[in-house]
C-alpha cells in the first residue's frame, strides 16, 4: 500500500514502471488505478516524458488508451519556445545531477557534441522541466521507468537525481518496490542491491530518510 509518496503520487509511479513493461494490459491497468487515484493532468506528464525513455509509439499508444478510458480532452499546446527550452534545460538538468553536472556534459559531449544538446534542451528543457509535474516526482518516475526497463548506469543517476530533486530516501525507497514488483526476482534484486548502495551513502550524509 502507498505510504510515503501518498495514493497519488504511488499511481504516478506505477504508470511510469507499467510503461517500461511494454505489456499493453498492465499499463491499462496502471492507467484505470491512476484515474481514479492521481491528478489527470500529472498522469498525462508522466506519459509525455515516458517518450524520452520508450520511445514515441508506447507513449502514444499509452494517451491514446489515457484518452480513451479517462474521458479526458487534450489540453491547449504549451506555446513554448526553444529559447525558453534551453534555459530551463540547463538549470533542470543541473537540479538532477547536482555536483556531476559537468562531468555529465563533459561525457555526453564526448560521445556526440549534438546528443548533449538535445539531452539539455529536448531532455530536460523541453520534457523534465515542464509544468505540471514536480522535478522531485519526475524523477520518482523516471527511476521507477528506468528499474524496468534494466538500464544500471541510467537508473543509478536518476535514483541519485531523485534524492537531489527533494525526494526522501523513503519515498525512492517506494518507488523502487513499486517497480520491482514488475520484474522479474533477479532483476529486482540488481535494483534494490544498487538503490541500497546509493541509499547508504545518502543516509550517511544526511543522517535523515
Amino acid at each position: 500500500m502507498p505510504d510515503a509518496l501518498g495514493p497519488g503520487r504511488h499511481a504516478l509511479v506505477r504508470v511510469a514502471a507499467a510503461l517500461a513493461t511494454r505489456d499493453a494490459g498492465v499499463v491499462r491497468a496502471a492507467l484505470e488505478h491512476a484515474a481514479g487515484a492521481a491528478d489527470a493532468t500529472a498522469v498525462e506528464e508522466v506519459i509525455l516524458q515516458s517518450h524520452l525513455f520508450v520511445g514515441f509509439p508506447d507513449a502514444l499508444n499509452a494517451l491514446g488508451a489515457w484518452r480513451e478510458m479517462s474521458g479526458a480532452a487534450a489540453p491547449e499546446a504549451s506555446g513554448e519556445t526553444a529559447a525558453e527550452w534551453e534555459s530551463r534545460g540547463e538549470v533542470v538538468c543541473h537540479a538532477v545531477y547536482a555536483g556531476n553536472y559537468a562531468k555529465l556534459r563533459e561525457n555526453v559531449c564526448r560521445l556526440h557534441p549534438d546528443f548533449d544538446g538535445w539531452m539539455v534542451t529536448g531532455g530536460y528543457g523541453r520534457v523534465i522541466g515542464r509544468p505540471g509535474l514536480e522535478l522531485a516526482t519526475r524523477e520518482l518516475c523516471i527511476a521507477a521507468l528506468l528499474a524496468v526497463w534494466n538500464v544500471p548506469r541510467q537508473l543509478h543517476s536518476h535514483l541519485r537525481g531523485a534524492l537531489n530533486a527533494g525526494a526522501p530516501v523513503r519515498e525512492v525507497d517506494e518507488a523502487v518496490e513499486v517497480a520491482c514488483a514488475l520484474v522479474a526476482p533477479a532483476a529486482a534484486e540488481r535494483v534494490r542491491r544498487l538503490w541500497g548502495e546509493i541509499r547508504a551513502k545518502a543516509v550517511a550524509a544526511d543522517g535523515v530518510v
